[in-house]
């Protein structure tokens, strides 16, 4: 039986890829680097340590690590706190599963972007568990930041539910031995081969119900 449920919080919670695919890309052509669909797609899931470090050593970005990544997240706080793009759906699916199982939620944002987003949302108070990839050793497809989202909950990984849309995160929650429910991405939609390894597909957060999590036992 499922007794807690993790989502991610890119792509599910909030459409935030665009914002991110825009504010890397002006960012890398500024400091004279390359911004590819290669290099978009193979940033999808990184931690923030991963990222920067990609576009330091592959894009080109002559600044140090530390430095894009610091640049990156307040171009990104400027931006949520301008405008939150909340996914239609999101917050009353939240609420609905929150009324029934504890929430854990694991994503490859940095910690003030996840405080920032879910508060500006009105529902930090909906989550029992937060885990940024930045705090675990290794970023989505690795295990890692839904292994610890589980152990912050509480609940073993086996009878946790993960609500995600990318490659790289269903084949994240799928390694940690989670359950996974793929709402794919219309803009950046996952592989067909990790798609297969979704318990069940939806299409729209109004599916995303108690009844629906009991069917995948």
């Amino acid at each position: 039986m499922i007794d807690a449920v993790v989502f991610d919080m890119d792509g599910v919670l909030i459409q935030s890829e665009e914002v991110w695919d825009g504010v890397r890309e002006a960012y890398v052509r500024e400091r004279g680097g390359g911004y590819t669909a290669e290099v978009q797609r193979a940033m999808m899931g990184m931690s923030s340590t991963e990222w920067s470090q990609y576009l330091h050593e592959t894009a080109g970005v002559p600044d140090e690590p530390d430095a894009i990544n610091a640049e990156v997240v307040r171009r990104m706080l400027a931006s949520y706190e301008h405008h939150l793009p909340l996914i239609d759906g999101a917050a009353d699916a939240v609420r609905r599963l929150a009324a029934r199982y504890p929430l854990g939620l694991a994503s490859s944002s940095n910690r003030p972007l996840i405080d920032a987003a879910l508060q500006i949302a009105g529902l930090a108070a909906c989550f029992t568990a937060t885990v940024s990839s930045e705090e675990v050793a290794r970023g989505k497809p690795a295990p890692d930041v839904y292994l610890e989202a589980a152990r912050r909950l509480g609940v073993e990984p086996a009878s946790c539910a993960a609500v995600e849309d990318s490659h790289g995160g269903i084949r994240s929650a799928k390694a940690a031995g989670m359950r996974v429910i793929a709402f794919p991405n219309p803009s950046y939609p996952p592989d067909t081969e990790s798609l297969a390894q979704a318990d069940v597909v939806i299409r729209a957060l109004d599916e995303l119900t108690p009844e629906l999590l009991d069917a995948t036992d």
